[in-house]
């Protein structure tokens, strides 16, 4: 069995991601800390941490990749009616702390956001570097939400849930809108779900993600204020 390193709390770096392991797919190292030093490096580098309470913290970079390219956002003809209906409102940045917290508290299977993990990225969050995207139903009640770090050019999603049918499909449809409008080229979904994929996602190879990354993460945006100003046209598109 290969081994794999573990990492220093007190040295920051990582193996180079195409040395992830291919069983269980993407696994590349252990340890270390979620500092925002080592999460922002990690990030820079197509690396993320996924792991439980009752594990060390481990880091991945599988191989395929899901990603979300934003100009191939996909709207099916019953989204379509949603999102006619105008019946949600998308902001960013409201309230992370509430977002994230949702994220960890309302999957049935479990979570891997742990109390550290919140910590850190609500950290980043201070920072400017992880932003909430809420969406809200016509009585101002939210009805789900994403949290995400934006670097460069690039958005990397963490987690994401809904309250109300199709409120993460419009938020995706919205946020996939407004990243192409700020010039960002791609949005990390890491892993591929269904719901990924019906959305427009899809996998690519993983040095073809690292090459963008490489030509995307010291790009800076359009627009830096992450104010969701994209609104869907209408009936008449």
């Amino acid at each position: 069995m290969t081994s794999l390193p573990w990492l220093d709390p007190d040295q920051l770096w990582f193996p180079p991601a195409n040395e992830a392991l291919d069983d269980p797919d993407g696994l590349l190292a252990l340890g270390g800390d979620l500092s925002t030093e080592r999460l922002i490096l990690a990030y820079r580098n197509g690396i993320f941490p996924w792991y439980s309470d009752d594990q060390p913290i481990l880091w991945w970079s599988p191989n395929p990749r899901c990603v979300l390219f934003p100009n191939e956002i996909h709207v099916s003809r019953s989204l379509r009616r949603t999102l006619n209906q105008q019946r949600f409102q998308v902001t960013a940045d409201r309230h992370f702390g509430r977002i994230i917290r949702l994220c960890a508290s309302t999957r049935a299977e479990g979570t891997w956001i742990t109390e550290e993990m919140i910590a850190s990225y609500s950290e980043l969050h201070r920072m400017g570097v992880a932003h909430s995207i809420e969406i809200w139903n016509q009585r101002g009640e939210l009805a789900g939400g994403m949290y995400g770090l934006a670097i460069g050019r690039c958005f990397f999603g963490e987690s994401m849930f809904s309250l109300e049918t199709n409120a993460s499909k419009v938020l995706m449809v919205h946020l996939a809108h407004q990243l192409q409008l700020w010039g960002y080229r791609i949005m990390d979904c890491q892993v591929e779900s269904r719901h990924l994929l019906t959305m427009g996602a899809r996998t690519i190879p993983r040095e073809e993600f690292l090459s963008i990354l490489r030509m995307s993460i010291d790009q800076k945006p359009d627009q830096t204020d992450w104010t969701f100003r994209w609104r869907w046209p209408g009936p008449e598109e």
